[in-house]
């Protein structure tokens, strides 16, 4: 009887035992599943926030690549958005972090609103930068063109008073002459009997040349094409140079003007041939050119 009793028992504890440790198992087995669940939900929280991050890294590349200049804002942006990606993928994974992560991926979205419309005003004011500089340009081109114009019409204006303003002469002549006991001078053709040489001209009237001083040249060639008295000689400013008999000088008024002057007898007696006498101006511009012969 007592044995009975005690085998009863000992079924009754094998049986509370059992129960125990089926409700052990199936707890352990429940806990299993919802960490295994936890986890899942978690990966893929992380993935998202992974995506997430890496869909606003590929709206700063884009945004990078189209601005014309570096933006270094956006240049940041992106590495810190990288540096986030880096952490995402390697820690551990915990609600508490990916929370946090999650809260700063929705800040660094408002961030990037926040650059791109002020990527895209810069771009804007950029462009319109540069619509006027390319307009500043153009017409800075047509002020050129037109400043040239204008040189070149103020150079052929300068030119054309230079040229206006220049004295010519109206009449020239020249004669052989001999001077008698009285003073009195004749002309003659002959070459012995000639003691000097009379050179005449006048001067046109011009309002708009410059009144003053000035001075002539006189060139006389002789037969054999030497310069008589040519013992001066003047160059001008271009470099140009003439041997001249005489020098004449005169004031001038801007009126017509009757010069004369004589170019005395060489060494020797004037020699028979044909003689060329010329005139030229301060410029050693030639005025004017005569001919005559002495026999």
């Amino acid at each position: 009887m007592t044995e009975t009793k005690n085998n009863n028992g000992l079924k009754v504890i094998a049986g509370l035992l059992g129960v125990v440790l089926l409700g052990t198992i199936i707890y352990t087995v429940s806990l299993y599943q919802d960490k295994k669940k936890v986890q899942t939900e978690l990966t893929q929280e992380k993935d998202l926030v992974v995506e997430d991050l890496n869909n606003l890294k590929s709206e700063y590349d884009k945004a990078i690549l189209e601005s014309n200049a570096t933006n270094e804002e956006l240049v940041e942006a992106r590495d810190r958005i990288a540096k986030y990606i880096d952490s995402v993928q390697t820690m551990k994974t915990d609600l508490s972090s990916l929370r946090r992560y999650r809260n700063q991926v929705a800040v660094l979205k408002q961030e990037r609103e926040v650059l791109l419309q002020q990527v895209d005003s810069l771009t804007r004011s950029n462009s319109f930068l540069a619509m006027q500089r390319d307009s500043t340009f153009v017409e800075l081109e047509k002020q050129a063109v037109f400043n040239d114009s204008l040189v070149v019409q103020n150079t052929q204006l300068a030119e054309a008073v230079e040229r206006g303003s220049a004295l010519n002469l109206s009449t020239f002549n020249v004669d052989a002459v001999r001077e008698r006991n009285n003073g009195k001078m004749v002309s003659t053709q002959r070459a012995g009997r000639t003691d000097k040489l009379k050179v005449c001209f006048t001067i046109a009237d011009n309002v708009i040349a410059q009144a003053g001083d000035r001075q002539f040249l006189i060139e006389v060639l002789d037969p054999q094409g030497n310069v008589l008295g040519g013992g001066s000689t003047k160059t001008n400013t271009e470099g140009a140079s003439v041997a001249y008999s005489k020098g004449t000088d005169f004031y001038y008024e801007n009126q017509d003007l009757d010069v004369c002057d004589f170019i005395n007898k060489p060494a020797g007696d004037f020699q028979s041939g044909n003689y060329m006498v010329n005139v030229y101006d301060d410029n050693l511009k030639l005025l004017g050119t005569s001919k005559f012969t002495l026999k």
